[in-house]
């Protein structure tokens, strides 16, 4: 029955949906040499362009799209797109180097996809999948490049698996998987000592585990899962750790909230933040954590609502907010500049204001179908 639970609302989901060099100029590292293939600041060294970023989006169509971005003004260009799941609500990077994406088993057995990343062009070459265990249902991805592990979202578990950083193979560690409710959605806070996941058993809920810094194993903290939002049943979806660390925010979809919960440090338990749950938009899909501000795509609104994190986790609007943006999927860059967004309207790229949080387009939609998820690689 639980899996049958989870089955259905991870259904639900899929449906509803510088590097920066000083003295290197914007873009730019310089090589010591004309015919060097290693890039850095010098004096009297030759100028070399860096590799553009790109976005990794896993589409509704069953593909893989690679998108490049322009490293300065964050306008997105070209795309390219290899075979992929048909449902997926997961897509990971680690070190830049192997994307990983969760292909949910509804047409076979639960795996993990993985490809190699090409340096220079974002180009994929495909890598040893991981194929889960009986009973395995792969939903939401988080990445812990400390102890170079892939975390997965599965039914009634979360599987722990370590990359290999020659090949990108994953293998499990010990103790792998760990118990958990019916989880969709996993984050782990910017130090690496906590995984929180978002659980959908009745009332709803957030657990939260430590992190061994040695071998990635997870252990729950004392009190946990603890309730999204307490005496009350809600229906927890992605979840996301502000760039502070001290915050853990999680749409709930059937009441159009985001709730709020403190991290208490070294213990890693939650509390709720003053005025949680906060009202948002009808129908919070996909949420993104960017610097002090928080951005939530309202899917029946067709909106995107932005607000400012403040000192003790409450949530304010940003000017302008909600902004006319229907989004199935959000990411940033590292330099927390840009959101990047991809919707009915395509894929498009908006400039954050870095007071305010508002959001600015910059450029034209790129034509696209729409992913159930994005990841922004280096």
């Amino acid at each position: 029955m639980a899996r049958r639970a989870y089955l259905a609302s991870a259904f639900s989901s899929l449906l509803i949906i510088l590097f920066a060099l000083a003295g290197c100029g914007s873009g730019v590292h310089v090589c010591p040499a004309a015919s060097s293939s290693v890039c850095g600041c010098g004096a009297g060294a030759n100028a070399c362009a860096l590799p553009p970023p790109h976005i990794y989006a896993n589409g509704i169509d069953g593909q893989i799209y690679v998108f490049t971005v322009d490293r300065g003004t964050g306008t997105i260009g070209a795309s390219s797109s290899v075979a992929g799941p048909a449902n997926s609500l997961g897509i990971a990077a680690l070190n830049d180097q192997y994307l990983y994406v969760s292909d949910f088993g509804l047409g076979g057995p639960a795996a993990i996809d993985t490809w190699s990343i090409n340096p220079s062009t974002g180009g994929l070459t495909p890598a040893q999948p991981f194929a889960l265990g009986p009973l395995s249902l792969a939903a939401g991805l988080a990445i812990d490049s400390n102890n170079q592990m892939l975390y997965v979202a599965d039914a009634g578990k979360i599987d722990a698996l370590q990359g290999n950083s020659a090949t990108g193979t994953l293998t499990p560690i010990s103790g792998s998987p760990f118990p958990a409710g019916a989880n969709l959605f996993l984050t782990i806070d910017p130090t690496s000592q906590f995984l929180f996941a978002s659980e959908s058993d009745p009332p709803g809920s957030i657990a939260a585990f430590t992190i061994d810094a040695f071998s990635g194993t997870l252990t729950p903290v004392s009190g946990s899962p603890f309730a999204a939002v307490p005496n009350t049943t809600v229906q927890p979806g992605e979840i996301a750790v502000d760039s502070s660390g001290k915050f853990v925010y999680v749409t709930l979809v059937q009441s159009s909230q985001i709730a709020g919960l403190s991290i208490a440090t070294p213990s890693g338990a939650l509390t709720p933040v003053p005025g949680s749950p906060f009202n948002t938009g009808s129908t919070p899909l996909a949420l993104a954590a960017v610097g002090e501000h928080l951005y939530v795509s309202n899917m029946l609104d067709g909106t995107i609502s932005g607000y400012a994190i403040d000192s003790s986790g409450g949530l304010t609007p940003v000017p302008g907010s909600p902004f006319p943006i229907r989004a199935t999927a959000m990411t940033s860059d590292m330099f927390q500049s840009f959101l990047f967004v991809s919707g009915t309207g395509g894929m498009s790229t908006f400039k954050i204001d870095p007071t305010t949080g508002s959001l600015t387009q910059i450029g034209s939609p790129v034509a696209f179908a729409g992913a159930t998820g994005l990841t922004y690689v280096q």
